[in-house]
Order: structure tokens, then C-alpha cells, then sequence
């Protein structure tokens, strides 16, 4: 694979990572097995039966708890921490043949991309449980699921547009979850009692 392709990659895993690390541990791994792709430095790993099975079993278990209102918020919470720190270590076992420098390089700005798809969709499945209706969050869920799939085939297929694509969500990002923090605060206050709006950075706008 050309380094444009290996950049791809990291890239594309790492924004998936973010959504569902297990589903792409899983999936990295199966493609692997298969020989329908070859996955760059020590990530040969994840195609091991036992990592496979293990990171489906896990990706049951959030598949359902992620269909569940506020289950998936607190599912969120904890995988703040996991998600990125395992964006990073994908990409720092993919740069394995690099000089440590790269491989830590590459481990920060693929656990950012993480981090930042993470908190996206986290605060999203937050604003969401603010609806009553129970079937939006199913419905996020499985698009983000679907989302796994189609960045990871991209990732591989067309690791350009990959990097387009993911460069220009984390510019996005930065705008939209100033938005969402902003909505979830005018929840809360309402959801308290305390409706006054005394944030000065609302009155600038």
C-alpha cells in the first residue's frame, strides 16, 4: 500500500474508532483474514481469531446498550477515555515500522480524530435522549453503524477522499458541538428549573 494509502487508512480508522472501536477492530480484522485488504505494520494482529471474537462479542453488547436512551450516554461517558486511546494505539501499531517519532506523531493525531468523532456523536445521542420518542436513537445507531462500514471501504478504496472527508468533519465539528454544548445547556437549565439565559456568549450572538 502507497503511504497516501496508509495515511488513508489511519485516518479513516481513527474517525471510526471514534464511533465504534469494536466494530472497526472487527471489521480491520475480518477483511484481514479474508485477504481482502492488507492492514500496514503490526495491525496484522487484529486479524487473530481471538481479537476478532472478542471485539464482536463487545460490539453486541454496545449494539444493544446503544439502542437503550441515557444507557448510551453513560456507554459514552466511559468510552471517552477508550475510543481515542484506542484510535491511537491502531495507528501506532500501523506506523510499527516507522521511526518513534512518526509512530508518535501519528498516535496524536489519529487519537484527536477519534476523540473528536467520539464527542460528536456523544453529545449528539445526548440531544437526542432529550426527545421522548425512543426510536431516533435506534435509528442513529444503526446509521452510525452503516457510517463504520462505508469510511472504513472508503478508507480503502479511496484513501484521498478519506482524508478530504475526515479533515473537512473535523473542521465541521469544531462548529457543530459549540452549537450542541450550547443546546445541552439550555437543556439542562430547563430541565432544572432555571430558565434565566445569562450566558454572555449567547447575548453576542
Amino acid at each position: 500500500m502507497s503511504s497516501l494509502g496508509n495515511i488513508g487508512v489511519l485516518l479513516g480508522g481513527a474517525w471510526t474508532s471514534g464511533i465504534n472501536l469494536y466494530l472497526t477492530i472487527a471489521l480491520l480484522g475480518i477483511a484481514n483474514r479474508l485477504g481482502v485488504i492488507e492492514l500496514p505494520g503490526n495491525l496484522g494482529v487484529l486479524s487473530n481469531l481471538a481479537v476478532i471474537t472478542l471485539a464482536i462479542i463487545i460490539y453486541l453488547i454496545e449494539f444493544f446498550a446503544d439502542k437503550i436512551p441515557f444507557v448510551d450516554s453513560a456507554w459514552d461517558s466511559v468510552h471517552t477515555f477508550i475510543r481515542p486511546v484506542g484510535g491511537a494505539l491502531l495507528a501506532s501499531s500501523a506506523l510499527s515500522n516507522s521511526p518513534p517519532a512518526v509512530q508518535v506523531a501519528g498516535a496524536m493525531v489519529c487519537g484527536t480524530v477519534a476523540l473528536d468523532a467520539h464527542l460528536t456523536k456523544a453529545t449528539t445521542r445526548v440531544a437526542i435522549n432529550s426527545s421522548p420518542e425512543p426510536f431516533t436513537n435506534s435509528i442513529a445507531s444503526v446509521t452510525e453503524d452503516g457510517l463504520v462500514f462505508v469510511a472504513l471501504w472508503l478508507a480503502w478504496k479511496h484513501p484521498v477522499i478519506t482524508i478530504i472527508l475526515v479533515l473537512a468533519f473535523v473542521v465541521f465539528s469544531i462548529w457543530f458541538l459549540k452549537i450542541m454544548f450550547r443546546f445541552l445547556k439550555k437543556v439542562f437549565r430547563f430541565l432544572t428549573g432555571n430558565n434565566e439565559d445569562n450566558d454572555p456568549e449567547d447575548d453576542c450572538e
